[in-house]
């Protein structure tokens, strides 16, 4: 302010002056403040945003109108070519990449394109699962009945046969039988796996891999060594025998795929932490997809259908266990809990 102005002023327009100043210095200083708390709140606004965007599931991308990325999160990320595989034509598109499939939404705003890629391959392979389970069960209805008459008529025609074609017709039950197992592992994957459980020795499921070892139609010289536990346990022996079964058969079809000099199986059980581990092992050819091992329909095998380690797998979680494998050595393993058991 300029000097001599200042000095015309009297004591009264002084002091208004004064008072003047002062508020106004008290309003720059409230204005500040709101500034600094507008300034906090938008830092902790954007940091929440951030977090939000990092929690979705979904991969994110953001585009400036030049299409370049000036905002993404983790999941975009871990994915960084998965974005050119969209088309940004449409608002709404699924995919597939990577063996995976992708729900994608696209919204334009201001000038910016917002992308997101959500994962839907588990809904994808439930759809496809139900949609194939549905057509195999009615084909295992269909197959059932007709099976059921060549199986009778095959044993009327062994127990009828000279004895230099009971070998021709014991092929043809095993066949036969074979089929009967598909179809049976088919209609109880569909139905789903419920459990009837008993009191039964171990060893009577060591009679049950010998039953399914003899039934199984197999050229090579194998060495099976069964070694079971003489105990009590409490399970669905049926359906047990049904697990063991099908890992036996899938370490034999390994092992004819694989052509080993001296093929061995080994079945061993034991005790460890409160639970029983039964193991089977084999020499023969290395899992080729460990990611398709208990796929549904899915097999890198000559023979089967892709169901057995699948149904294997419900049946082992229906007791509470776990069914799983290990590469070295080669072998496939459940486990039961043992908590309520009696030895």
């Amino acid at each position: 302010m300029n000097e001599n102005i200042l000095k015309s002023l009297d004591a009264n327009e002084k002091e208004t002056l004064q008072k003047g100043l002062e508020s106004l210095i008290e309003q720059t200083y409230v204005i500040e403040n709101e500034y600094k708390i507008l300034n906090e709140n938008y830092n902790s606004l954007r940091a929440m945003v951030d977090e939000i965007i990092e929690f979705l599931p979904s991969a994110l991308w953001i585009l400036d109108k030049e299409k370049n990325i000036i905002l993404q999160n983790q999941e975009a990320l871990k994915n960084p070519k998965l974005l050119n595989s969209i088309s940004l034509e449409k608002t709404r598109d699924e995919l597939e990449f990577d063996s995976k499939f992708y729900a994608v939404k696209i919204i334009a705003h201001n000038e910016k394109t917002i992308i997101s890629a959500t994962d839907i391959s588990d809904e994808k392979r439930n759809e496809r699962l139900a949609s194939m389970g549905s057509v195999a069960a009615h084909l295992a209805h269909e197959i059932r009945n007709p099976i059921g008459s060549i199986s009778l008529l095959a044993s009327t025609l062994f127990s009828r046969s000279e004895l230099k074609n009971k070998h021709i017709v014991l092929e043809m039950k095993k066949a036969i039988d074979r089929v009967e197992r598909i179809v049976n592992s088919t209609l109880l994957f569909t139905k789903g796996v419920h459990i009837n459980t008993l009191n039964f020795n171990i060893l009577e499921l060591k009679e049950e891999c010998e039953s399914a070892i003899n039934s199984y139609n197999f050229s090579s010289q194998i060495d099976f060594d069964l070694d079971f536990l003489d105990m009590q346990i409490c399970a669905d022996k049926a359906l047990l025998g049904l697990v063991l079964q099908n890992l036996i058969y899938n370490a034999i079809d390994a092992i004819e795929e694989n052509e080993c000099e001296k093929p061995k199986i080994k079945i061993t059980t034991s005790i460890k932490q409160n639970k029983l581990y039964i193991r089977v092992f084999d020499n023969g050819c290395e899992i080729k997809d460990e990611n398709l091992v208990f796929e549904a329909f899915k097999t890198t095998k000559l023979k089967g259908n892709g169901l057995g380690l699948s149904l294997s797998k419900e049946i082992i979680h229906a007791h509470k266990g776990e069914l799983g494998f290990e590469k070295d050595p080669k072998n496939f393993y459940f486990t039961l809990p043992l908590s309520n058991q009696t030895t």
